[in-house]
């Protein structure tokens, strides 16, 4: 499972928490690391949920999420 970092890292990255997709500088700046420790982090979480033994994680997950941000944040892609 991913720990509280790792989710919080995702959500801000990929703007499921508001929308915005922060940058890796600003995250940094919210979790007092680098930018590099940031994208170190957000890749391990990535890989984590890439396995199919942790799919129940991820559906927990994204049944949080609202699909109407997600539609839209996907037709700006």
């Amino acid at each position: 499972t991913l720990n509280y970092r790792e989710r919080e890292i995702l959500r801000l990255r990929y703007g499921l928490a508001d929308g915005y997709a922060y940058t890796l500088e600003e995250v940094g700046r919210i979790f007092s690391v680098t930018r590099e420790r940031v994208r170190q982090i957000e890749s391990k979480a990535v890989r984590k949920l890439q396995q199919p033994y942790r799919n129940k994680a991820l559906v927990s997950f994204v049944d949080g999420l609202d699909p109407t941000t997600i539609e839209t944040e996907s037709a700006r892609s």
